[in-house]
């Protein structure tokens, strides 16, 4: 590398690095989301920005990027990443809940979003061809920025996710329609498309077989040099490798980065993984933003801003109302698809990408591409706006089960339930039976209603947030049960809450004993094992049946399940089939 190409790279370093480590907490200190922080550093320190007057001060050099084109593979880096991180929340069985509203949601909301910007582009004068390409460009929402916002356990996050997940698989089908639809290309489009879907099929079915044996050995091997260098190291050459391996054949490389973190989720690191991945997910994902910003020309936009505001406003009601429509179509509530509907109406990063291969496919000229990139820049710099604007019409819309305050004016400290699934039913259930207080919070408002309805003490609520457990009495609490099924968000409040009250009883739900090993890391006083507790009943019943005395039975019920327990702290996991003292268990 030259002495001017490493000036530069080290310069550009310094700008990103700078901006990360003392600009953003500046904005987190008055309460300015990070994301639109990046977005505007972008915009400050890139080549419409100080980087225009480098030529007057050449001090501005050094804190300016001079080649934002650089920084686009750290970019797509950081949305690989994500992708690759919320496969690690998500697990096959729950993806494969998730087909309806992916396949039919998803398919609905680019079509008829598409169709219809389409259908008044078209009116407006654009020619057929790239009034369709501009319509399926604006019909994608943000990736990047949806779901770090939504998270994928709620309402408004599911719904997002499956739309998401539909328009990510959309892309390359749609890039090959374009160029199929080129006058410069011939009738090689649609054979492109179906070599590309059935090489992209065995790809990742050959990544699903494999995954399953290789990343669990890979990973113990990694784990037993007790190396955070070495796990690092593993842990981005399977999303790498991944990515790569559907870019060669054509797919998105997002797609094999979903692909490996679902694999990764089946194992019992994926949430090592996941903490040692989160910090680099953290700062791609921030040069993304700041692309975004640096593609900004805030001259042409004051040159065209009555323009600009007004396909803003357009591209972000329509898109609103199609998705809020759709979602109450398929059974949502009001105030979950008004809250999505506003979310999801901001275009997507996939938007740009779309846009250049319209260009280049010469359906749309130059100056319409400049315009609707313009137009994109702007709809996902406020995409954080558009959050809290979902919020605020979506309470006033539907208010959302609250509450009473006869209930949290209580002094008498109570069991915190977080979750009312059937499992935080029962333990309900069980602590009403022998008199002992108790207060349930879950995040899905129709559980709740449900819930106070059939007479729980239930409340609508997000257990992380600070001011929902402390109206919870959390200082009182004698003990937290943790019921919900999910693994990552049980490790996260479980650590969330010891730092809280560091002598607090946790008692977790946990799927099986490695789940439980996490948990008991994570700060939990008590974890609980599906897998476990199921194989002990199932003993307790053979042993009554076969003539053992009851009293016998639960002695040894509860000896074994201490010393589960103990194995589990001590070991991290029962790795091998139990024994008891008469012969094995199986299974």
């Amino acid at each position: 590398m030259h002495g001017a190409e490493l000036s530069t790279t080290m310069s550009d370093a310094l700008v990103i690095l700078g901006a990360t480590g003392i600009v953003i907490p500046l904005f987190a200190r008055f309460r300015v989301t990070p994301i639109i922080g990046f977005i505007l550093i972008g915009l400050l320190v890139g080549p419409f920005g100080l980087g225009r007057l480098v030529g007057e001060a050449p001090w501005l050099y050094y804190v300016s990027i001079s080649q934002p084109e650089a920084l686009e593979p750290f970019a797509e880096f950081g949305i690989i990443l994500l992708l690759f991180t919320i496969g690690l929340e998500l697990s096959f069985n729950r993806l494969w809940q998730l087909r309806k509203l992916v396949f039919g949601l998803g398919a609905l909301e680019v079509l008829v979003s598409g169709g219809l910007l389409a259908t008044a582009l078209w009116a407006m004068g654009q020619y057929w061809t790239g009034a369709l390409a501009l319509g399926l460009a604006l019909a994608f929402s943000s990736t990047a920025l949806v779901l770090p916002i939504s998270g994928t356990t709620t309402p408004v996050g599911r719904a997002a996710l499956s739309m998401l997940l539909f328009e990510d698989i959309m892309i390359v089908p749609i890039i090959f329609l374009l160029g199929a639809l080129g006058p410069a290309v011939g009738e090689e489009g649609m054979g492109e498309i179906v070599g590309v879907l059935w090489q992209g099929a065995l790809v990742v079915a050959v990544m699903m077989v494999a995954g399953r044996y290789l990343l669990p050995h890979l990973f113990a091997q990694a784990a037993r040099t007790k190396s955070p260098e070495l796990f690092l190291a593993a842990s981005l050459l399977v999303v790498i490798g991944a990515s790569l391996a559907t870019a060669l054949v054509g797919l998105s490389p997002i797609v094999g980065a979903l692909v490996a973190g679902l694999l990764i989720a089946e194992t019992e690191y994926h949430s090592e993984v996941e903490g040692i991945i989160e910090p680099f997910k953290g700062l791609a994902l921030g040069v993304f933003l700041m692309t975004v910003g640096m593609s900004i020309d805030l001259a042409v936009v004051w040159a065209q801003l009555p323009a600009i505001v007004l396909a803003v406003v357009a591209v972000l009601s329509l898109k609103a109302v199609v998705t809020g429509v759709l979602l109450r179509l398929m059974g949502a509530r009001r105030a979950t698809a008004t809250e999505t509907g506003i979310l999801m109406a901001s275009p997507s990063e996939t938007t740009l990408i779309i846009l250049a291969a319209a260009g280049s496919a010469l359906l749309i000229d130059r100056e319409t591409a400049q315009f609707w990139q313009i137009v994109t820049a702007v709809g996902l710099t406020v995409t954080p706006l558009l959050a809290a604007l979902g919020k605020l019409v979506a309470r006033q819309v539907e208010p959302a089960p609250v509450l009473d305050p006869v209930d949290v004016a209580e002094d008498e400290p109570r069991a915190i339930i977080v979750g009312l699934g059937r499992v935080g039913r029962l333990v309900a259930q069980m602590l009403r039976v022998h008199g002992k207080p108790y207060v349930a919070i879950d995040f899905d408002p129709d559980i709740v209603e449900r819930a106070r309805r059939e007479g729980y003490n239930a409340i609508y609520g997000n257990a992380m947030r600070d001011d929902a457990l402390g109206g919870l009495g959390i200082e009182q609490a004698p003990a937290v049960i943790l019921t919900m099924d999910e693994h990552v968000l049980a490790g996260r409040l479980t650590r969330k809450l010891r730092a809280l009250r560091p002598d607090l009883p946790i008692i977790a739900r946990a799927r099986d004993s490695g789940h439980a090993a996490e948990l008991y890391r994570s700060g939990a006083t008590t974890a609980v094992p599906e897998t476990l507790e199921s194989s002990l009943q199932l003993s307790e019943a053979a042993l009554v049946d076969l003539g053992v005395a009851m009293g016998p039975v639960i002695a040894s019920i509860h000896e074994k399940r201490d010393e589960f327990r103990a194995e589990i702290r001590e070991g991290g996991a029962i790795a091998h089939t139990p024994k008891l003292r008469t012969g094995r268990v199986e299974g």
